[in-house]
């Protein structure tokens, strides 16, 4: 079966935190990948420690979640909805404007600031611009008092910023939630101390994705420290299971490798992953489920061959697995 017929499109939309569906947090669907026999199998989230060994190290995102949209208002008195993404430096960002803008153009805000449009970061797709902030305010405290967690067509209803935080955000920086790692609890993280299983993080602070067509991401930054290297490479050379949770970790691992090993990094990223890539630094993947649209399909390919990832999707919609922010996940090992 070819790229193209990967069946991604027919999952069903998360419309909801499962919570608000009747499901706990921990109790969405998971598909498990074993790459090695080729096969696939069908459990819940709270089951993730029986699929791991006592050694395997299990890599997060420490990023918290900002509300990151706010509501601008042209001269005209038009309103449009802008997206932040990354901050740049001082008081200049990435954003996403969700209307047309132009360079140079003067966007008010509510409580007394305003955003000058700069220019778009890639002229060729003018999604993502550069915007200068002026605000009666630092940053952090200016969006908790006035913006709203991202929120995209396929949601029912706006939901508060807890729902949109996962239980090891520790610096808030993201605009759009580390998803992969929701469903963890502390109960879950129990089972897996239990079991074994040790646990690592890394800072990536997500910048904005783009459900309407594929573009690769703009630069995010991200920190790798010292003892998350060395736990990761201390892993490898003895022979245990690195497994990034989530894509942003894997981007974050593959970013710092350096001469064989993951280094004590920090900085931009925008790397890319596909089915040429060599993956180096991670044995395994916990990841969700998202449009073909995002490069997330792309990544999976540096894991999954065309049959296997065709098969994994094929019965996840079979199922009714659910994609986006609040859906099921895919554990790939």
């Amino acid at each position: 079966m070819t790229a193209a017929a990967v069946p991604v499109a027919a999952l069903l939309d998360a419309t909801a935190p499962p919570e608000r569906r009747g499901i706990a947090r921990d109790a969405v669907s998971m598909l498990v990948t074993d790459r090695q026999h080729r096969r696939h199998s069908h459990s819940r989230f709270y089951d993730l420690p029986s699929f791991l060994r006592a050694g395997d190290l299990l890599v997060v995102n420490d990023s918290g979640t900002l509300p990151a949209a706010l509501v601008a208002r042209r001269n005209g008195g038009e309103r449009l909805t802008l997206h932040l993404s990354t901050r740049i430096g001082g008081d200049l960002w990435m954003v996403e404007p969700r209307s047309g803008v132009r360079a140079g153009e003067t966007l008010e805000l509510d409580g007394g600031g305003s955003v000058a449009m700069l220019s778009p970061v890639d002229p060729e797709r003018p999604r993502v611009w550069y915007g200068s902030f002026k605000l009666p305010m630092q940053m952090h405290a200016y969006l908790m008092k006035n913006g709203a967690p991202i929120r995209y067509r396929y949601l029912q209803e706006r939901f508060p910023l807890d729902d949109y935080q996962t239980i090891f955000a520790r610096r808030a920086g993201s605009s759009e939630m580390p998803s992969a790692a929701r469903p963890f609890t502390n109960c879950v993280l129990e089972a897996l101390q239990e079991r074994g299983v040790a646990l690592a993080a890394i800072t990536l602070h997500c910048g904005v994705a783009s459900f309407e067509k594929p573009e690769r991401p703009s630069l995010e930054r991200f920190s790798v420290s010292h003892s998350t290297a060395t736990a990761v490479n201390n892993a490898r050379t003895d022979g245990r299971r690195v497994i990034a949770v989530g894509t942003t970790v894997l981007r974050a691992l593959e970013s710092a490798w350096q001469d064989g090993e993951v280094a004590t990094s920090s900085g931009w990223t925008d790397l890319v992953l596909g089915e040429r890539s060599i993956v180096k630094s991670v044995h395994g993947l916990l990841t969700g489920f998202h449009d073909a649209a995002s490069t997330h399909e792309s990544l999976l390919r540096a894991f999954l061959d065309d049959e296997l990832l065709s098969t994994a999707y094929g019965q996840a919609i079979e199922l009714g697995y659910y994609q986006h922010e609040f859906g099921d996940v895919h554990l790939v090992l």
